[in-house]
């Protein structure tokens, strides 16, 4: 039976899970695929402390060039993460002929056109599978299942640590900071957890979303980005009155001859699919001509699920070695109809505004002569109770809107003296 070497760098969690599956299931893989999975070295920074996997010691090093000067070693699966050096790492071994498979949206997302350029220029391969939503299998899905497919919108919530904590604040009624908490003690968010909360981890993702449905690797700094630490318990409650719930999302949406790229909060109908979707699981809802609408839903992080992927990378890789094939890594055509990235103040939506007024009278009269002026149509207002003493949280829903619109009539009803706090305004989107 033919073998297949690989060398794996980073020896974290999701590589102890690799190593788990690939020792626990190799018959089962040998049996399938009719080759042999063999793990030659592993390297890591630090080889000596305990991990909850057991590997001969003889595998272990420090030195990545064992890997990557190792001619016998056909697939190199970078697991350490951040952008540098593991973007050296892969591109030495690109250079000395190995296939990649990386878990690494980071480094995909800044440095893609360059590796996976580098990688077609070899006649090598770079997969990433766990790279978006750990075990759900939506990069073979969008390349593959659905290849056919013209794509009008995707929708992802595709980090565990930002759903978990709007969860919290919407079931349990805590704030923001409580629910960040919960997460750290539970392991679902790191000490900093800003990439997180603040959207960067989402985006990265979004990159190859948009890649892989609109074949463009658009630019991380031309996604409009905006996390979840302005949203409060209060905002969760007043949106399920209003039938929404609020969620952290990742938003492809082709308009016309425009690509609209954004991660933001987002008031979703509560009986739309992605609005059920809590804690830490992830959900990328995917609009294709042909398919129609698709969700794919499962848990977003883990060792298992992650390293799920990773495997289903390795085995695709040996399948193609054993064949002599050569398949790009991404087969995506550019779609010619896209002329440009729409620009942040040109986006349209309707919108959940919150603004904390003084109560008494004409404050409200003012507030919507504001709006009027800039164009601005109202569906619905609602007063709720006092906040404190004399000022009041008013809660209105507008029709459709742009942006820059909307942002211009907030700075000036924000500039009012009977406004006591900036206002809160979150995107709706009635899919």
């Amino acid at each position: 039976m033919k073998k297949i070497n690989l060398g794996l760098i980073g020896f974290g969690n999701i590589g102890c899970g690799v190593v788990k599956i690939l020792q626990q299931r190799r018959l089962l893989l040998a049996q399938k695929i009719g080759v042999e999975i063999v793990i030659k070295k592993i390297c890591d920074k630090d080889i000596t402390r305990k991990r909850d996997v057991h590997v001969d010691k003889n595998l272990l090093t420090r030195d990545v060039n064992e890997i990557i000067n190792d001619p016998q070693i056909d697939i190199a699966v970078e697991l350490m993460g951040g952008i540098s050096p593991a973007k050296e790492f892969i591109l030495a071994a690109l250079k000395k002929g190995k296939h990649i498979v990386t878990a690494n949206k980071a480094l995909l997302a800044e440095c893609g056109n360059e590796l996976f350029r580098e990688a077609a220029e070899r006649g090598k391969n770079i997969y990433f599978e766990a790279s978006v939503g750990a075990g759900i299998p939506i990069i073979k899905s969008i390349k593959e299942g659905l290849v056919a497919n013209k794509f009008s919108r995707i929708f992802g919530i595709v980090n565990g640590t930002s759903n978990y904590v709007l969860t919290q604040m919407s079931k349990e009624g805590c704030s923001f900071a409580n629910a960040i908490n919960a997460a750290k003690i539970k392991g679902f968010a790191e000490n900093d957890p800003t990439l997180d909360i603040e959207g960067i981890d989402s985006a990265h993702k979004l990159v190859l979303l948009t890649y892989l449905a609109y074949g463009r690797i658009v630019n991380v700094k031309d996604i409009f980005i905006e996390g979840i630490s302005q949203i409060s318990a209060a905002d969760i409650a007043y949106a399920k009155e209003l039938g929404y719930a609020i969620k952290l999302l990742a938003i492809a949406k082709k308009k016309a001859d425009e690509l609209e790229v954004r991660v933001h909060p987002t008031l979703l109908p509560v009986n739309h699919l992605l609005s059920s979707v809590d804690g830490v699981f992830n959900a990328i809802y995917v609009s294709g001509d042909l398919a129609g609408n698709l969700m794919f839903y499962g848990p977003g992080a883990g060792q298992l699920p992650a390293a799920s992927a990773v495997v289903s990378d390795i085995v695709d890789l040996t399948q193609d070695i054993k064949a002599g094939l050569f398949r790009p890594t991404l087969n995506s055509i550019e779609d010619s109809s896209i002329k440009s990235l729409r620009k942040i103040d040109e986006f349209e939506n309707k919108y959940y505004i919150r603004i904390a007024a003084v109560d008494k009278p004409g404050v409200l009269a003012k507030v919507s002569g504001i709006l009027a002026k800039f164009g601005i149509s109202i569906a619905s207002v609602t007063q709720k109770e006092k906040l404190k003493a004399q000022v009041v949280p008013v809660v209105m829903v507008t029709h459709e809107v742009k942006e820059k619109n909307l942002r211009n009539a907030l700075r000036m009803i924000d500039r009012l003296k009977d406004i006591k706090q900036k206002s809160i305004a979150i995107r709706i989107e009635d899919i």
